[in-house]
């Protein structure tokens, strides 16, 4: 799964967010400012971790399939390996 892009959508989404709440209070330009900057950092690590969590997590789902399918190629070689060793002899 591509998840390079998740830190990035989920402070920019925030961002909006902030914005849109920002512009309905009526904010002052420098308290929202500080507001948005603070929401954008924090936003920004909570997407890294969650970028981390699912890159393990898929990591760890497909180490199974690929463990099956080397065990499955293995498998056919020797089966093959053996029918060969049978039509020489």
């Amino acid at each position: 799964m591509k998840t390079k892009g998740i830190p990035a959508v989920v402070m920019l989404l925030a961002g909006f967010v902030t914005c849109i709440i920002g512009i309905v209070q009526h904010m002052e330009t420098d308290v929202f400012i500080k507001t948005l900057l603070a929401v954008l950092i924090i936003f920004y690590l909570l997407g890294c971790i969650v970028k981390l969590v699912l890159d393990k997590n898929f990591k760890e789902m497909d180490e199974p399939e690929e463990n099956q399918e080397e065990s499955g190629e293995e498998q056919t070689q020797e089966q093959s390996d053996s029918d060969g060793e049978k039509k020489s002899e």
